[in-house]
């Protein structure tokens, strides 16, 4: 599907041309034209990103197959952009869809082989109010650019809500069966938020070094405020890493916190039986002449000196904190 706005005098118009008006079009003064293919067919390619606009094979061969980075090409009259939205499902970790730009002077071109809301939002934006001023095709890519990393915020919300949920679990002694496999996915999808991340962050960051004439200076800050956005993605997303180490390490001295207790219950109640097994083994001897076992006080003696005998140590030990 072909989706064409013509804005003249920075402002929309109702006008709809064919492909085979852009050309001429595009030659008019006061206008600038923002071509959208969603999911074209091959005749569409050609006749737009070819015949239309003329733009170099290799641009438009990298167009038609999927980047798996972000990237951006002069080619002097025109720059060439690949970016991608960023969707995040629990469970089934990230998946991206690729966006490309051909940004010219009074023209911008968009490709997707998917629906984008960020697209739609920015399309939308304009027709609901055709009076809203454009004063160039680098505000339009701004505003898509601005719109895939505004899309990032339901995956953070989503991996923020796992790492509390993580945290929450640790408190209420989550079984090491659960925590261990939830750690390792949450660290792999952190790892690979920042790797889809990092390269848009620098395609941004090039955007706004100044040194394309296809840029306006006004323009410069609200990209660069874009790839700040970006910058506190990846920090976030480097933030929540440690932050589920800290947690696994408070597990595991949780852990072994509570084993040490388990040990020192155990061993403080061995120690509890050792009268016993003193004075029932002394007792038990078998030899022929023992005095106290003819002691008719024999029997109440040996109890009193065991119960005795576990009360002090039980009394020592709640006096060492042991139990």
């Amino acid at each position: 599907m072909i989706t064409t706005l013509v804005f003249r005098d920075h402002k929309l118009t109702p006008l709809r041309p064919g492909i085979e008006a852009l050309a001429a079009l595009r030659q008019e003064p006061g206008v600038m034209i923002w071509v959208d293919l969603d999911l074209p067919t091959p005749a569409e390619v050609t006749a737009v990103l070819e015949t239309a606009f003329g733009f170099h094979p290799l641009t438009i061969e990298d167009c038609v197959a999927d980047s798996p980075l972000p990237k951006i090409e002069d080619y002097g009259d025109y720059l060439y952009l690949v970016s991608h939205a960023i969707t995040y499902q629990p469970g089934e970790g990230f998946s991206t869809a690729e966006l490309d730009l051909f940004l010219g002077p009074n023209y911008l071109v968009t490709y997707h082989r998917k629906a984008m809301k960020a697209v739609q939002v920015v399309q939308e934006r304009y027709q609901r109010s055709p009076s809203t001023l454009v004063r160039g095709p680098d505000r339009l890519a701004h505003g898509l650019l601005d719109g895939l990393v505004d899309g990032c915020q339901p995956a953070l919300a989503s991996l923020r809500a796992e790492v509390d949920g993580l945290e929450e679990g640790v408190l209420r002694n989550i079984s090491a069966e659960e925590l261990f496999p939830q750690v390792v996915a949450l660290r792999k999808d952190l790892s690979r938020l920042r790797q889809l991340i990092r390269p848009q962050r620098e395609v941004l960051m090039a955007l706004t070094h100044g040194k394309s004439k296809l840029i306006r200076a006004t323009i410069v800050p609200y990209l660069r405020d874009v790839g700040e956005d970006l910058v506190r993605i990846e920090t976030q997303a480097a933030s929540w890493a440690e932050q589920l180490i800290l947690s696994f390490r408070i597990y595991l001295n949780k852990s072994g916190y509570e084993a040490n207790q388990g040990i020192k219950v155990i061993t403080a109640i061995t120690a509890l039986t050792i009268p016993p097994l003193l004075i029932g083994g002394w007792f038990g001897m078998n030899f022929q002449h023992m005095p106290e076992l003819a002691s008719t006080q024999g029997y109440t003696l040996s109890v009193a000196a065991t119960l005795t005998c576990m009360a002090g140590m039980l009394v020592f030990m709640r006096k060492r904190r042991w139990i």
